[in-house]
């Protein structure tokens, strides 16, 4: 088992940066990708950025350039930092982890969920 935890969000004007971290507790050895998914009024869920135990890397399209993911896996830790935040990343921003390698689109494919961190840029 693995117990997931957010922390970070919060207020931010347009243009502005944000970080998000997410502390994984428990079984922490096991976990191999952790990512991050977002879901905004009214929208699916997404993944937003993941990274493996590897180093390997996936940003989406809408966030490339301004959202850069950092792991600490011998901690168990994660984060997102934000910069030139437009008001389209409003958002509850999850973490995810799963134990092994994943196709990394469905949601279904993810382990275990923290609670999520609301995000919201706005004048």
């Amino acid at each position: 088992q693995v117990q997931l935890a957010e922390s970070g969000g919060g207020l931010v004007q347009p243009g502005g940066s944000l970080t998000l971290s997410c502390e994984a507790s428990g079984n922490i050895a096991s976990i191999y990708i952790m990512s991050w998914h977002r879901q905004g009024p009214g929208k699916q869920r997404e993944l937003v950025a993941s990274m493996t135990n590897s180093g390997d890397r996936y940003y989406s399209h809408s966030v490339k350039g301004r959202f850069t993911l950092f792991r600490d896996i011998a901690k168990g830790t994660m984060s997102l930092q934000m910069i030139s935040l437009k008001p389209e990343d409003t958002a509850v921003y999850y973490c995810a982890v799963a134990d092994r390698m994943i196709v990394l689109g469905p949601i279904s494919n993810w382990d275990y969920w923290g609670q999520g961190t609301q995000v919201t840029v706005s004048s």
